[in-house]
């Protein structure tokens, strides 16, 4: 469980806070009882810290498994999308209200 600290008691205790973090502690710091920070170990891993940079090569690989369409693809699509909507009741450009405003 993480400890909450205030941001005066971190700013007048800093380096305990920073020795108890070096062994693997974790802090919210809150600032009026908001918390608006966490302290955490820098090597700290695991699946609840969300990374900060992803390698060029991971997004490389994600897009090379993306769908490739072509403009065929694509326009056959459009049109079974078309088919499924019904959009007879609505105005091709807006109704007559939206014009006089």
């Amino acid at each position: 469980m993480e400890a909450r600290i205030s941001q005066r008691e971190l700013r007048n205790e800093s380096g305990a806070i920073m020795r108890r973090v070096e062994q693997g502690e974790c802090f919210t710091v809150t600032r009026n009882g908001v918390p608006v920070a966490d302290l955490v170990p820098h090597d700290r891993a695991g699946s609840d810290r969300r990374r900060r940079f992803v390698p060029v090569t991971e997004i490389a690989a994600g897009v090379g498994r993306l769908t490739n369409w072509d403009v065929e693809h694509f326009g056959a699509e459009q049109r079974e999308l078309d088919a499924a909507v019904d959009d007879g009741d609505a105005e091709r450009w807006g109704s007559a209200r939206d014009r006089s405003a």
